[in-house]
């Protein structure tokens, strides 16, 4: 199976200049987590995750109503093509240890979004479980960004 056969398409995305408030009206408007933060051209230059927002702003005392997707993204970005196969999507988002992995054209452009939720609906439940193990494994950097 390819990831084409089994990404979100036209994913919600976002400039690094987005209000974060807006950025969490797209997460919950679109039923997702994560937004690509896009440049002019839809190359995704980073993801904001509801994670990184609670985790580098909230639980530092930062308002989040006054930051943009930018002061909050996580970088770089992990991206996979249509063409990519689901096995090697799940090796990557285990190796970076990442729960959604943005999809990108052969421009670089942003056309879709694979999530561990969307493995999970395609009933491969041993690369499921095996995703959210390994994405899921504690590590000694407590920064919190990017789950």
């Amino acid at each position: 199976m390819l990831v084409k056969e089994l990404m979100t398409t036209d994913p919600a995305c976002c400039n690094s200049e987005t209000s974060l408030q807006e950025v969490a009206k797209l997460m919950v408007d679109n039923d997702c987590g994560e937004i690509p933060v896009i440049n002019e051209a839809r190359h995704p230059i980073g993801v904001v995750t509801d994670r990184d927002i609670v985790c580098r702003t909230v639980a530092k005392g930062i308002n989040p109503l006054d930051q943009k997707a930018g002061d909050c993204l996580s970088q770089p970005v992990v991206t996979v093509t249509p063409e990519t196969s689901l096995e090697e999507c799940c090796r990557i988002m285990e190796e970076e240890m990442i729960r959604r992995v943005p999809v990108v054209d052969n421009s670089g452009a942003c056309i879709g979004i694979v999530a561990v939720a969307d493995i999970a609906r395609q009933k491969k439940q041993s690369l499921t479980g095996e995703v959210v193990k390994e994405v899921s494994t504690p590590t000694a950097q407590a920064s919190g960004a990017g789950a």
